[in-house]
C-alpha cells in the first residue's frame, strides 16, 4: 500500500510538473517522471507486461519523438516561451478546473474508503494475451487513430520547419 501511495504521489507531481514547467524540455522530463511512476504503479498491480511496455513505448520512443519535435520547433532565434501570454482568462479557468478535479478525486477517495465498488483485478489483467486481445479487437480503431495522429503531427512539424522564412 505504501509503494502505491508513494508512486501515485510521484505520478501526480510529475503531471503537475508537465503543466507548470516553463521550458518544453523540462515539461518532457516531468512527463518521463510521470511515465516511470505509472510503470511502478503497474508493477504494484502485478501487470509486469504493462509496466515494461510503459517504459519502452512511452518513456522511450514517444519521449524521443517529443524531444525531436521540440528540437525542430525551436530552430527559430527567439524562444517560443518568451512570448507574452494572450489568454488572460486561462489562469482563473485553470484554477477552477483544478479545484473541480480535486473535489472529484476527493469524492472518489471517500467512496473508495467506504468499500463501495472495492474488488480485486481479474486474474488475466495485465497479461500479454489480454493486452493483445484488447488492443487488437476492442480498441483497434483508437490504436490506429493514435498512430495516424502521431504520423500527421511529425509530418506537419517537418513541413512547417522545412519552409524557408521570408
Amino acid at each position: 500500500m505504501m509503494f502505491f501511495a508513494v508512486f501515485a504521489l510521484v505520478a501526480i507531481l510529475g503531471g503537475i510538473g508537465v503543466v507548470t514547467a516553463r521550458g518544453a524540455v523540462h515539461s518532457v522530463l516531468a512527463l518521463v517522471l510521470n511515465f516511470l511512476a505509472l510503470a511502478a504503479l503497474y508493477l504494484s498491480l502485478n501487470a509486469e507486461f504493462m509496466a515494461v511496455i510503459q517504459l519502452i513505448i512511452y518513456a522511450g520512443a514517444i519521449m524521443v519523438l517529443f524531444l525531436f519535435v521540440i528540437g525542430l520547433l525551436s530552430v527559430r532565434k527567439d524562444p517560443i516561451e518568451r512570448t507574452i501570454a494572450r489568454l488572460k482568462a486561462q489562469g482563473p479557468a485553470g484554477v477552477a478546473i483544478g479545484a473541480a478535479l480535486a473535489l472529484l478525486l476527493a469524492g472518489a477517495g471517500l467512496m473508495g474508503s467506504t468499500g463501495a465498488a472495492a474488488g480485486a483485478a481479474a486474474p488475466e489483467f495485465g497479461t500479454v494475451a489480454q493486452f493483445g486481445k484488447e488492443l487488437l479487437t476492442t480498441h483497434v480503431y483508437a490504436f490506429e487513430l493514435t498512430a495516424f495522429v502521431l504520423m500527421v503531427a511529425v509530418v506537419g512539424v517537418v513541413v512547417l520547419v522545412g519552409r524557408k522564412q521570408a
